[in-house]
């Protein structure tokens, strides 16, 4: 190989480095998202099994004043 054919084929082999880089930076990406999908799936698991209260008011319905009566007499 002369230095013309290994000039030339310098940068091929960085495109090839860079794609393998990149490809390896992808996957990895993706196991972290699978990692917190995961996570995210055992957390709606352990909350799938606890049951639904109901939030506390502070009135109920009955207690409200009539809507005419301004409170004021």
């Amino acid at each position: 190989m002369d230095d013309s054919e290994a000039r030339s084929a310098g940068p091929i082999e960085q495109a090839s480095d860079l794609s393998e880089i990149a490809a390896h930076s992808a996957v990895s990406n993706l196991l972290d998202v699978a990692a917190q999908l995961a996570g995210f799936a055992e957390d709606l698991e352990a909350l799938s099994s606890r049951p639904i209260e109901p939030t506390p008011t502070l009135a109920e319905p009955d207690d409200q004043p009539e809507s005419g009566f301004s409170g004021i007499i």
